[in-house]
């Protein structure tokens, strides 16, 4: 007798029946992921997760050095966020390994997932704020003129230059633990780094000052961890798609259509985030800037009958008429 797959029903004869089969979890998941401390910080929330939902599966974590984990230049020059995700994607495909995990907010969203991947399911959100590392304790408006703020995000320092431009962003790349030693050994006066990402690597310490969204907009895909399947692992899917929180979901579907429509490459300076409120109601608030930040193009809505993805869509092509599609496509990239 074949099996019914995703989604089939069996029909019992004898009493009219209907039930879902639900596939059985692999006995052994092989996690890709980047080798950086934060990045197998993450694999260990997904192995808890899944040991929760499925104690008698097996996990092994396969690491990966990613380009953009060995470049420590311009992104730009090593085509852009793509270099955080291309080996792990061909690990995955190669059949090295069976999941990938990723930090949504790395994986390009100007073009589909290798073909033959799917995201299975996207965890429950983390912070998607940003926060502030002084050694003296010095707040965000506190900070003297000249003071150096090491970041190289593109979204940052147009923020930083259109609400502090007395401040001095200076060139930091690597993980966050390498830029916490680059800032303690001076090479910088302050930084900014995720407030989600620290609080995986156990380093909250540190943190002197959360900013708010509207101090600091945050990336498409802020605080969210995908996971990746091979689209033909269908037993997988099924294992692991019981662990997607629905918000986070419609949250990151929004977002990356947005993304999409726009066409933002790795210097354009685009942040935004959709919320899932109380109600259950959907909205996305998106910003584009100028790398000096002296222009600014806004857009807020709510999906009301939307879906997510129609959301996003709206929300982009409003920024298109404000003339988006114009500072995009004059930052050399």
């Amino acid at each position: 007798m074949c099996r019914p797959g995703i989604g089939q029903v069996r029909h019992e004869p004898t009493r009219r029946r209907v039930y879902r089969v639900r596939m059985s979890a692999p006995e052994l998941i092989r996690i890709v992921s980047r080798d950086s401390p934060m990045a197998l910080a993450q694999v260990e929330r997904v192995r808890a997760e899944l040991a929760a939902a499925h104690p008698g599966v097996r996990t092994e974590v396969v690491p990966v050095k990613t380009t953009g984990d060995k470049w420590l230049g311009d992104l730009s020059q090593v085509e852009g966020k793509g270099a955080f995700t291309k080996e792990v994607d061909a690990a995955l495909l190669a059949g090295e390994a069976d999941l990938a995990v990723h930090c949504v907010k790395d994986v390009p969203a100007d073009r589909p997932l290798p073909a033959g991947t799917v995201f299975a399911a996207f965890l429950k959100r983390d912070d998607v704020r940003d926060a502030l590392i002084h050694p003296g304790g010095l707040t965000l408006d506190e900070l003297p003129a000249g003071t150096r703020v090491g970041t190289s995000s593109v979204r940052r320092v147009a923020q930083l230059a259109a609400t502090h431009p007395h401040l001095q962003c200076v060139p930091f790349r690597g993980n966050a633990n390498r830029r916490l030693a680059k800032l303690e050994a001076g090479e910088a006066d302050a930084l900014l780094l995720a407030v989600a990402g620290l609080e995986r690597i156990g380093r909250q310490d540190v943190i002197t000052e959360i900013l708010s969204t509207e101090t600091m907009m945050p990336p498409i895909g802020a605080g969210v961890l995908a996971l990746q399947c091979r689209e033909d692992d269908a037993d997988l899917i099924d294992a692991v798609s019981g662990l997607g929180d629905p918000d986070t979901h419609r949250e990151t579907t929004a977002e990356r259509m947005f993304l999409h429509v726009l066409q933002g490459h790795c210097n354009s300076p685009i942040a935004g985030f959709a919320r899932v409120d109380r109600g259950g109601e959907l909205s996305l608030r998106a910003c584009v800037f100028t790398p000096d930040g002296k222009t600014r193009l806004n857009a807020h809505e709510w999906a009301g009958r939307l879906d997510p993805a129609t959301l996003g869509t709206s929300v982009a092509v409003a920024l298109l008429r404000q003339g988006a599609r114009e500072i995009i496509d004059g930052i050399p990239h």
